[in-house]
């Protein structure tokens, strides 16, 4: 493995805060070939002692309280090479190809750590200077595109130059141990698979909650809004690792045909069924813990009217033999009571209960899959209370199956690690192929127009709590609660 990493928006918040330290603790693993180098390119004036001096403040807040390894520090900066450039620019990027990447045997990574308004131009130089060469793998990052037609076309440019297999799009969360483990824990474990249908499963809860405001992202976060920028990649992609099939192998293809057959499964939310099945929710001022923040439209950047949804919650259905009738809710928002992100597969109650101590309780056994901020899996069940008791008193335990606990000796990669690693290998199995895009957009679209024709109002939720009472209703229709 002979390759070279080239970053275009070298000195963003996405290099800092991701790239570089999952690039380092890659360096410490042993995972970087000894001759990679890794080239940032940026508009950015920084001559190469001040970029090194850059990352390595940004290493120390962002690789863990341990100290920096001296040894790993000393040849991971000596892997940092900075151009200030325009990407967009044949003639400037014609210099770096004849000077820095003159070994075209060498497979090039290029990331394009940018906003995607620049795909085309950065790609068409990137081609014209003959960097877009067979041996190059192209790294994207979300958001791609808007709705199904600007992601078609942002595809279109990129398509036009590279093969589909030389395109990663990258979605962080697919990263994630836990996420990785779905499958194991689905196909690779005799107790679940049997279980993981309609006879068994009564309903599936996916949260992703932020206590975090809209920030200086305000006018990005303005035109996309919740459903765009969280639903249609994250949750979505968590969603068809939890419903999809068996594939035939771990091979990308393999795993990418299942889940595209898990998002052409999905009903349609359209016309009147978005009052029915979605919430809009944007958040006012309140408290996270003991700090006071403002609402929405009194953020920095904001306007002063806005109907952008900061929580969405949908109640989704797979039309497919395994999930009929088996209702699955995604939630996500902002300025929520605590940062969290989970899985709940809720399976149904016993047929029979003979357990006084049952009766007018929950009795269900529940799956929870913890995806931040730490990663884990719990099992839920009810245990006897140790005594003499003759009505035998239930309580609710839970079998914990945390990483952290049960690989104490071993180092749990951040997503970036092992997305950035699997590119390398050529292995796109955890990046999302084009059709899985355009199919989730086009589900998305559905929703979007639907609030759009019926003036779906975005309802105000106090920050600090979980939502929209309306989110609460949603479930409580059916007689089921958030698992909060």
């Amino acid at each position: 493995m002979i390759c070279d990493i080239l970053i275009i928006g070298g000195d963003g918040d996405l290099a800092y805060r991701k790239l570089y330290p999952a690039l380092f603790h890659l360096d410490e693993a042993d995972c970087l070939p000894a001759c990679l180098r890794i080239v940032s390119v940026s508009r950015t004036a920084l001559n190469a002692a001040d970029f090194r001096n850059k990352v390595l403040l940004m290493l120390t807040e962002y690789c863990g309280a341990a100290p920096l390894n001296a040894k790993v520090q000393q040849r991971f900066l000596a892997r940092l090479h900075s151009y200030s450039l325009d990407a967009t620019s044949e003639a400037a990027l014609s210099v770096l190809s004849r000077e820095v990447f003159t070994d075209k045997s060498r497979d090039l990574i290029t990331y394009l750590a940018t906003p995607p308004a620049i795909f085309a131009p950065v790609c068409q130089s990137l081609w014209a200077v003959g960097l877009a060469r067979e041996n190059m793998r192209l790294v994207v990052e979300k958001p791609l595109g808007h709705d199904q037609e600007s992601f078609l076309q942002i595809n279109a440019s990129l398509m036009s130059i590279f093969k589909e297999s030389q395109i990663y799009r990258i979605d962080h969360y697919l990263g994630k141990e836990t996420v990785q483990n779905l499958l194991t824990l689905r196909f690779a474990n005799a107790l679940f698979e049997p279980l993981w249908n309609n006879n068994y499963i009564d309903h599936v809860q996916i949260t992703a909650a932020e206590s975090v405001g809209a920030g200086g992202r305000w006018s990005f976060y303005d035109e996309a809004g919740a459903l765009r920028d969280m639903v249609q990649n994250h949750l979505l992609q968590l969603l068809c690792l939890l419903a999809m099939e068996p594939p035939a192998s771990l091979s990308p293809r393999s795993v990418h045909d299942e889940k595209l057959k898990v998002l052409h499964s999905l009903a349609p939310i359209k016309g009147r069924d978005v009052t029915d099945k979605t919430v809009r929710g944007q958040y006012t001022a309140g408290n996270i813990g003991s700090e006071a923040v403002p609402g929405y439209t009194a953020e920095q950047g904001a306007t002063a009217r806005s109907n952008t949804e900061t929580f969405v919650a949908i109640k989704a259905h797979i039309n497919n033999w395994r999930w009929a009738g088996v209702p699955f809710y995604l939630r996500t928002g902002k300025r929520l009571q605590r940062r969290y992100c989970e899985i709940v597969v809720q399976f149904k109650e016993l047929p029979h209960v003979i357990f006084q101590d049952q009766t007018g309780r929950d009795s269900a056994n529940r799956l929870v899959i913890q995806l931040q901020p730490e990663e884990g899996i719990r099992l839920h069940l009810l245990n006897k209370v140790p005594g003499l008791d003759d009505n035998f008193p239930l309580e609710s335990v839970s079998l914990n199956l945390s990483l952290t606990d049960a690989f104490t000796d071993r180092h749990v990669p951040d997503a970036y690690e092992r997305l950035l690693y699997d590119v390398m290998r050529g292995n796109s199995t955890l990046f999302m192929r084009a059709d899985l895009v355009e199919a989730a957009w086009a589900w998305i679209d559905d929703i979007h127009e639907g609030w759009s024709t019926h003036k779906l109002k975005a309802v105000p939720y106090v920050s600090g709590s979980m939502g929209p009472t309306d989110s609460i209703a949603l479930v409580a229709r059916d007689n089921r609660q958030w698992q909060d």
